[in-house]
């Protein structure tokens, strides 16, 4: 009987010493550019009404020189974030330029986008309803 509560007691001990790992919710954008997986896109959108927000501004900086370049995924999910504090749907015309170096940073690469906020779909008319017949 000792040896099953010393088992049942290690038992439990694995489970509640386990880290939780809480799985951050997936994100549902309105649209997405697949490459990337967020909604920042180099070029504009000509097939959906939107309202600009206005310009946003990041700049994605290596921590040593011997760090690699940003990448485009790192540079647009920056633009990104600061898009989606205004509340933005997507961000358009996104543009990046090659790193450089600064006196607080061994390189920092600056990227600009448009935020913008898709309008509503045009409600459809609706059709009148034909009125019933009264069965005699």
């Amino acid at each position: 009987m000792g040896s099953h509560i010393r088992a049942a007691l290690a038992a439990i001990a694995v489970v509640i010493a386990a880290p939780v790992v809480a799985k951050a919710p997936a994100k549902n954008f309105v649209v997405v550019n697949e490459t990337v997986g967020v909604p920042v896109f180099p070029g504009d959108f000509t097939d959906r009404p939107y309202d600009v927000i206005g310009e946003v501004q990041a700049g994605v900086r290596k921590a040593t020189i011997f760090s690699k370049e940003a990448s485009q995924e790192k540079i647009y999910k920056e633009l990104w974030e600061r898009a989606e504090k205004l509340g933005a749907d997507a961000v358009i015309k996104a543009q990046y330029g090659n790193s450089h170096v600064t006196a607080m940073s061994w390189g920092k690469t600056n990227a600009t986008g448009v935020a913008i906020k898709f309008k509503p779909a045009p409600a459809t008319p609706a059709t009148p309803a034909t009125p019933a017949t009264p069965n005699p």
